[in-house]
C-alpha cells in the first residue's frame, strides 16, 4: 500500500523521502526527533488542494495512513485547503493570571471509555496568524520532563524524585505504564499550587524544552495528525497549548479547529 524511498535532498541532518500512497507520490522530511512532515502530492491535479480527504483519508487509503500515524506519532500535512464540515473549534480561554487546562500536558478523550486513537488539530485559512504553539511530544518523554523540570521544593514532594530516579536510572524499568496518569495529574496539580500562572508557564516552556516537543510555529491550512491512543501507551503523543513568551497583553491571534479524525470521520 505505500513505500518510503530515500533520497538526497542536501538538506543538513533532516532525511527527505518519498511516501507512495494511494496512488500519489508525496515529499516528506523529519525535521524533528520524531513524526514527518508532508506537503501536496508532487504531481499537480483536482486532488492537490485537498489531498488529505480526497488521498490520505479516502475510503481505501485510511487505514494505512492512520498506521502511518500511529508509527510515527505525529503526522504534519502542509498546505491543504478544505472544507470538510467534520471539524469543530478548539474551545477553552486562557488569562494573564490563569492557565486553561489545555495548557497542559494531556491525552483527548480521557474521560471517555477508550480514548480516540488519532487527535487532529487545524489551522484553517484565515485573516489573522497565530503565535501561540501547541506543543506535541511522546507521553513518556513529557514524564520525564515534568519531573525533571520540576523546582527542588517540589520535588521533594512524596515520591516524585523515587519517580525521577526510576525514569532515569532504570529506563529499562520505568513505573509501570498503567501509574503514569495518576503521577502526571499529581505533577500539574503542585505546579498549579505551588506556582503563580507565569512561573507555571515558563515551567512547561522548559518541559517543552526538555521533551523535545514540536512546537514549531502554525501555517494556514496545516492539519497535525497526533497519535492519541498507541496500543504502547510509551508510544501515545500528548499536546497542550503553548505560550512560547510569557503573555504580556491580550493580543489576537487565529483559530484552530480539530477532530478525532479516526473516530468522527
Amino acid at each position: 500500500m505505500f513505500w518510503l524511498k530515500t533520497e538526497q535532498t542536501g538538506t543538513l541532518d533532516c532525511e527527505s523521502q518519498i511516501l507512495k500512497l494511494g496512488g500519489h507520490e508525496f515529499l516528506i522530511s523529519r525535521p524533528h526527533d520524531f513524526g514527518i512532515v508532508m506537503d501536496r502530492p508532487l504531481e499537480s491535479g483536482p486532488v492537490a488542494d485537498d489531498y488529505l480527504h480526497q488521498v490520505l483519508l479516502r475510503d481505501d487509503v485510511r487505514d494505512c495512513f492512520l498506521d502511518i500515524v500511529d508509527r510515527e506519532g505525529l503526522v504534519v500535512c502542509k498546505n491543504v485547503r478544505s472544507t470538510e464540515s467534520s471539524y469543530r473549534k478548539v474551545r477553552g480561554k486562557s488569562s494573564h493570571g490563569k492557565l486553561s487546562q489545555a495548557e497542559y500536558y494531556h491525552h483527548d478523550g480521557c474521560s471517555c471509555p477508550v480514548k480516540p486513537r488519532v487527535v487532529e488539530i487545524r489551522m484553517p485559512h484565515q485573516l489573522i496568524s497565530r503565535n501561540i504553539a501547541t506543543a506535541i511530544a511522546p507521553f513518556r518523554s513529557v514524564m520525564v520532563a515534568m519531573l525533571r523540570a520540576l523546582p527542588a521544593e517540589i520535588l521533594v514532594h512524596g515520591e516524585l524524585q523515587a519517580t525521577l530516579d526510576q525514569f532515569t536510572c532504570s529506563p529499562a524499568d520505568p513505573p509501570p505504564c498503567e501509574s503514569w496518569d495518576r503521577i502526571q495529574g499529581r505533577i500539574t496539580r503542585l505546579v498549579r499550587r505551588e506556582l503563580d500562572a507565569e512561573t507555571c508557564r515558563a515551567y512547561f516552556r522548559r518541559v517543552d524544552a526538555l521533551a523535545s516537543a514540536y512546537v514549531e510555529p502554525w501555517e494556514m491550512g496545516e492539519s497535525r495528525l497526533i497519535c492519541n491512543n498507541h496500543e504502547n501507551l510509551a508510544k501515545t503523543m500528548q499536546h497542550r497549548r503553548s505560550y512560547q513568551a510569557p503573555r504580556d497583553s491580550p493580543e489576537a491571534n487565529g483559530s484552530l479547529v480539530k477532530r478525532w479524525t479516526a473516530e468522527e470521520l
